[in-house]
């Protein structure tokens, strides 16, 4: 079985998976930008680099969650001084199905952080957990699965949801809150 410390040495640059990216690129590096850690919060990112983590992401440059999730880890990694990888999902289920969400979802990104000799010390995903309320908030409208215009309708809420993760600064919040509670516990 492959280690962490593996999975982590095979992942791809963050920088380099971001310049890659065919889908959510531009949302992703437009959340990057306008994103920023606050001044009160840096010795709390000190303390973190203290304990020099490494993180894991699994991802998929189409998925919504990551394109907001992403940048915000990134700048807290920068902060933090976290290696960050990227692994991608579908090209490794061994590695995603050891992490799957309520015990069956392949639900991303995962980020699993590490220490120096590959030991898992925390793990976050694939949303917040105010996120995930306001999801399934907006889910609760959509038909049943049989229905004729359920296909429709579950398009525009996934584009209802891209278009709240590209602007709304109140969920970035809920996730670099959520993030930073995770690093705690690492």
């Amino acid at each position: 079985m492959t280690t962490l410390h593996e999975w982590f040495e095979k992942g791809i640059p963050a920088k380099e998976f971001v310049e890659s990216m065919k889908v959510n690129k531009e949302g992703l590096q437009s959340v990057y930008e306008r994103f920023s850690i606050s001044e009160e919060d840096r010795s709390f990112f000190e303390e973190v680099k203290g304990k020099e983590l490494r993180a894991i992401v699994i991802t998929e440059d189409w998925c919504g969650d990551a394109m907001m999730n992403i940048p915000i880890l990134l700048n807290i990694a920068q902060a933090a001084n976290i290696d960050t990888r990227m692994i991608l999902r579908d090209q490794n289920l061994e590695l995603m199905d050891q992490y799957l969400t309520n015990g069956t979802a392949r639900s991303i990104p995962i980020f699993i952080f590490i220490d120096n000799q590959g030991k898992e010390k925390a793990v976050w995903g694939p949303r917040a957990p105010k996120v995930q309320e306001f999801v399934m908030e907006l889910r609760k409208d959509l038909p049943a699965k049989e229905d004729e215009h359920f296909e429709a309708a579950q398009k525009e809420l996934f584009k209802k949801i891209g278009e709240s993760y590209a602007q709304n600064e109140q969920l970035w919040q809920e996730v670099y809150s959520s993030i930073k509670e995770t690093l705690t516990k690492a």
